[in-house]
C-alpha cells in the first residue's frame, strides 16, 4: 500500500479522478509536483494538495477579458481577437477535452485549449475564433440538450454536433445534506446559500431554467451573485462552509472532502463544428481520436462518464 510519501500515478489519478495520461500531462506542463525513486515518478500528499490548493485559487482568480491562460504555450485569451485559421482551438472545460488536445498533437495536429462556458463558446464559434465549442445548454421547452442553442447564437450556419459523454448534473452539498437540499425549490429558502457559476455556464442554464420553471427570480435567492468559474472551487466552497449548495457535475463531487452530491439531471456534453469545416484533416484527426478505442480507454475506469455515444453525430442544423 503506498505511503502519504510515496504515491504513484495510479494513486494520485484515483485522488483526483483523472487518467493516468492526465496525470502526466499535469507533470509535463508543471502543473503538479513529483519527485524520482531511481526512475520511478512518485508524489507526496503534499504536492497533491498543493495542486488542489493550486486550482482553487485560480478559479477564484477574476479573468481579465477572457479565460484564464493555465500554459501560455496551449492556452489564450480569445478576446485579443484571434480568428479561425490561427490554430485548431478547442472550447470547453472538461478534462475530456485536455486529453483529445494532447492526443491531437501526437497526432501532428497543434491543438489549443480556450477555457470558457457553453454560451460562450458557442459565440465565440459564431465568430470564428475557435475550431470546435463544447457545450452543455438545457431548453426546458424541449427537454432536448445544446440543440435550441446552436441554432439560437449561430443563426443561418449550418453545424454538426456531437457528442462526447453524458454527464450527471447535480447539487453539491455539505456532508450529510444537514439543510436536506433536494430540489431547486430548496434554492429559495431564507436559509439555504449558494455560490452560483458564471453566466452563460451549462451549470448555471440548468438552475436558471428550473428557477423559471419554478416562478423565482435569480435575485431572491441568496447568494445567487457569488460567481465562480469552475466546478472544483464552488464544490471546494460548499465543502468549507462557504455555501451551502452549488450546481455541479458528479466527477467534480467525488474529489471534494466533506460534500456530498445530489444527483439531478443526466445531461448530454456536445461538441460543436461548422459543418463547412467537416472535412477538413484537423476535424477529421479529431473525430477518428474520439471514436478510436485507445482514446475512449482514457475514461472507463474514470467515474462520472457516459462514453457510449462518444464521437457520434447526434444532430445536423
Amino acid at each position: 500500500m503506498a505511503t502519504p510519501d510515496a504515491l504513484t500515478g495510479e494513486d494520485v489519478a484515483e485522488q483526483l479522478n483523472v487518467s493516468r495520461s492526465g496525470i502526466y500531462s499535469l507533470i509535463k506542463n508543471g502543473g503538479i509536483g513529483f519527485y524520482k525513486v531511481g526512475r520511478k515518478i512518485r508524489f507526496t500528499e503534499a504536492h497533491v494538495r498543493s495542486y488542489i490548493d493550486h486550482s482553487e485559487q485560480e478559479a477564484r482568480q477574476p479573468k481579465h477579458n477572457g479565460p484564464a491562460a493555465l500554459d501560455e504555450n496551449k492556452y489564450f485569451d480569445l478576446s485579443t481577437g484571434r480568428r479561425g485559421g490561427e490554430g485548431f482551438i478547442i472550447c470547453g472545460q472538461d478534462l475530456v477535452l485536455d486529453i483529445l488536445s494532447n492526443f491531437m498533437r501526437m497526432h501532428g495536429v497543434m491543438a489549443l485549449r480556450a477555457y470558457i462556458g457553453s454560451y460562450d463558446s458557442l459565440v465565440s464559434l459564431y465568430h470564428d475564433k475557435i475550431s470546435v465549442a463544447t457545450a452543455h445548454l438545457w431548453d426546458s421547452s424541449s427537454d432536448e440538450y445544446n440543440v435550441h442553442h446552436v441554432r439560437a447564437l449561430l443563426p443561418g450556419i449550418r453545424c454538426t454536433i456531437a457528442n462526447v459523454t453524458y454527464r450527471m448534473q447535480g447539487l453539491y452539498v455539505t456532508k450529510g445534506n444537514p439543510k436536506n437540499i433536494r430540489s431547486w425549490g430548496d434554492f429559495a429558502r431564507e436559509d439555504v446559500r449558494m455560490i452560483n457559476r458564471e453566466k452563460g455556464a451549462g451549470s448555471r442554464v440548468l438552475l436558471d431554467e428550473n428557477l423559471k420553471l419554478l416562478g423565482f427570480y435569480g435575485s431572491q435567492i441568496i447568494g445567487y451573485e457569488d460567481e465562480n468559474q469552475s466546478h472544483l472551487a464552488l464544490a471546494s466552497a460548499v465543502g468549507r462552509g462557504e455555501a451551502d449548495v452549488a450546481v455541479g457535475t458528479e466527477k467534480i463531487a467525488r474529489q471534494v472532502d466533506n460534500i456530498d452530491f445530489v444527483p439531478m439531471k443526466r445531461e448530454r456534453y456536445d461538441l460543436v463544428v461548422k459543418t463547412e469545416h467537416f472535412d477538413r484533416t484537423e476535424m477529421k484527426t479529431m473525430f477518428k481520436i474520439l471514436r478510436s478505442e485507445k482514446f475512449q480507454n482514457e475514461f472507463k475506469s474514470i467515474g462520472g462518464y457516459d462514453i457510449s455515444d462518444m464521437g457520434k453525430v447526434i444532430h445536423e442544423t
